[in-house]
């Protein structure tokens, strides 16, 4: 998004701010720190918020999910003590005070302190896992009446971990010892118990040894961005750091495997994978994957919960051709282990490319999948994706295709002139979205140049992770009546734009130190017809089951995220196409759907993800506890043999591209691999089917 403003050259107002007063050191900065921020959100954020009361007791709750959101610290006492606070901190932000802050830090402190007594001790004797008892894991639960109270929470919790260790070892000898040609020595259970006590032991060791480490502006850090992400979640505060961390924490973006992620509850989760990275091309892991360890090669892992997500970045980058091991928990709960080799981004796999599909019905159908909207913004002449999409439907009409599939699932965005481009290939011209900047006219950015370089039936694929530039086009596209939008129950949501600025250019004077920067939401897309992308993304005009059915993804599940609104609409002509032929298309659609077991199975699939997402009661009992992992690993691998190759789809590999590839062997097993991943795509193949029904409809058939 940050490379959007520089295309559009969108110019915000910079508030200078005048202190009346010299700084003579580092520390002095603290003292305008916050009037500084606050000044700034008020000058340049979207939708500023009042600082009064009601934003002081929304930032003290916020503050104290950040500092112990698993109630694993504080006790009832000590929140009542902060509580004292609650409404005072707008006041002690507009005066630069730090007084609540300083209190909370030394009582944190001191139950940090508490709690490593706590679990050195309960790690230090074994575990009876006969016993029939639960863990509770739930936001909702209250802070512990006394020491004691938080003593047994710390025991639960404990055994839980030490637990979960445990039956993963039991296993792994269970392994050994029906392996013929395993000549290690099998380890009794007693040996494997206190193993998984004093991993445990370690992980814990490390974790507090992390948080003492934690400096006063890593802590300071967090009470402020508690404030800032009341304006919004994409709205954070970053304190002075190197560059390369700098550029981690706002990118979050794994050097080495292609993954970009974010802390979230005490974990480091995936959000998106990176096109053509090293996890892309291994495929195991996914968005939404909770990383809980990391190791190097056959090397012990390191476990990362509770780790920040620049601890977690060092473990995970290296030198290309090394492995590392991630142990992820899946939505479904099971726990696997994922080996991927590092390496840098295959670039040919991250741009435009397509193929032709064919069927029974001997339709030529053409695919084209679209990773991102990449675009040369440095202008040395490298790729941008409007002229490579034109270039592939140029091909694909060459050969002959009849109606096109054009995917952006798992597009998370991109250049913003480059979508306007690329709707500009499937419309006359017109206005094709809307930015509103905070106080200036909303701008129309629209395609001016006349004709169109596809005027067959389209498709247009999307699902949640569908961000951005995605909703852009496919928001266009729908508004238009241009294409079928088809897929899962909505897009990502994502509608607002981010400007990065470094707080000591918006003071007057340079004696200052460094305090930092603020990424601060600045503007927001709107449709052509009016409705803002934000919260609510895309909805398609065919909604097809997937596992994010039934729980809240992308910008939903973010506290705090912008509301949607609507402005007014543009002039614009929809395009004369299919859309008579809409109603018996969709329907014919969900009849197929329907009848398909493997929509079936999905659809049961998402409702055991949220069923294990809203699941807060786990068993203590070691038995009870492998007979559900076993039952949970089962399903999970009769779900993944479900989806096998359809035998009837043809995927061709147009002919250009055949010559060339030529003789080049890595190119042939690269496009052989696409392929067989497209023949298992369910999804894609009952948009082979609409994309059939479309090629009959009205208003295409005298074309």
């Amino acid at each position: 998004m940050k490379r959007f403003l520089k295309v559009l050259m969108l110019v915000v107002p910079v508030s200078l701010i005048s202190l009346g007063f010299y700084l003579k050191n580092n520390d002095a900065g603290e003292e305008i720190l916050l009037k500084v921020i606050v000044e700034n959100l008020q000058h340049m954020h979207y939708d500023p918020l009042k600082v009064n009361n009601e934003l002081s007791e929304q930032a003290f709750d916020n503050y104290l999910e950040y500092i112990d959101g698993n109630k694993r610290f504080l006790l009832a006492s000590d929140v009542e003590e902060l509580t004292k606070d609650r409404s005072n901190l707008d006041d002690q932000t507009l005066a630069g005070s730090y007084e609540f802050f300083d209190k909370s830090v030394n009582m944190l402190n001191e139950r940090i302190a508490l709690c490593k007594t706590y679990y050195t001790e309960i790690l230090a004797q074994p575990m009876d896992f006969t016993v029939k008892e639960t863990v509770t894991f739930d936001d909702e639960l209250p802070y512990a009446g006394d020491e004691e109270a938080l003593r047994e929470r710390w025991r639960k919790y404990l055994k839980y971990n030490v637990m979960t260790r445990l039956a993963t070892a039991i296993q792994i000898e269970k392994d050994k010892l029906n392996d013929d040609t395993n000549t290690e020595k099998i380890k009794s259970y007693d040996e494997l118990e206190k193993d998984a006590r004093n991993g445990v032991l370690k992980t814990h060791n490390d974790w507090f040894d992390r948080m003492s480490k934690l400096n006063r502006k890593d802590r300071l850090a967090t009470y402020v961005n508690a404030i800032t992400t009341l304006y919004d979640p994409h709205t954070s505060y970053f304190p002075p750091a190197d560059k390369a961390n700098f550029d981690i924490r706002m990118s979050g973006q794994l050097e080495g495997i292609g993954a970009q992620l974010q802390e979230k509850d005490g974990y480091i989760k995936v959000n998106s994978i990176v096109p053509g990275s090293p996890s892309a091309m291994q495929g195991e892991l996914q968005a939404n994957d909770l990383i809980l360890k990391v190791g190097q090669g056959k090397e012990e892992p390191v476990d990362i919960v509770n780790a920040r997500i620049d601890d977690a970045v060092k473990l995970i980058r290296g030198k290309k051709g090394t492995e590392v091991r991630l142990t992820v928990k899946k939505p479904d709960g099971t726990i696997k282990i994922i080996p991927i080799v590092r390496d840098v981004v295959q670039l040919e796999e991250t741009y435009a490319k397509s193929v032709i599909l064919n069927d029974e019905s001997n339709t030529r159908v053409g695919y084209l999948n679209l990773p991102s909207f990449y675009a040369d913004f440095n202008g040395k002449g490298g790729p941008t994706s409007w002229k490579d999409v034109r270039t592939e439907l140029k091909k694909l009409n060459k050969e002959g295709a009849e109606a096109l599939i054009f995917d952006l699932r798992n597009n998370g965005g991109g250049s913003l002139p480059d979508v306007v481009e690329i709707a500009g290939l499937f419309i006359d011209k017109g206005p094709i979205v809307q930015v509103k900047a905070r106080n200036f006219q909303t701008r129309i950015l629209e395609d001016k140049s006349s004709g169109v370089v596809w005027d067959k039936p389209v498709i247009f694929m999307v699902n949640e992770f569908s961000a951005s530039a995605s909703e852009i086009l496919a928001a266009a596209m729908q508004d238009y009546g241009r294409g079928l939008i088809v897929g899962s129950h909505t897009t990502h949501g994502k509608g607002t734009v981010q400007q990065f600025i470094g707080l000591n250019q918006t003071l007057r004077g340079t004696n200052y130190p460094d305090l930092g920067a603020l990424k601060i939401t600045t503007q927001k897309f709107y449709r052509v017809d009016g409705g803002a992308t934000q919260l609510k993304g895309v909805t398609p005009d065919i909604i097809w089951p997937d596992n994010y059915t039934y729980i809240k993804t992308g910008e939903k599940e973010q506290e705090n995220s912008m509301s949607w609104d609507k402005i007014d609409a543009v002039q614009y002509a929809q395009v004369d196409g299919y859309m008579n032929d809409f109603n018996k298309i969709r329907k014919a659609s969900e009849k197929r759907i329907n009848g398909n077991q493997v929509f079936t199975e999905i659809d049961k699939n998402a409702k055991r993800w949220k069923q294990q997402r809203e699941t807060k009661v786990f068993t203590l009992n070691l038995d009870e506890y492998q007979k559900e992992t076993e039952e949970r690993k089962l399903v999970s691998e009769a779900y993944t043999e479900l989806f096998k190759p359809f035998e009837d789809l043809d995927i061709s590999t147009l002919k250009v591209d055949q010559e060339a590839i030529g003789s080049d062997t890595v190119k042939q097993k690269r496009a052989d691999d696409w392929h067989k991943r497209l023949k298992k795509d369910v999804y894609l193949y009952e948009s082979l089917q609409i994309a059939e029904d479309l090629t009959k409809a009205d208003g295409y058939t005298n074309r």
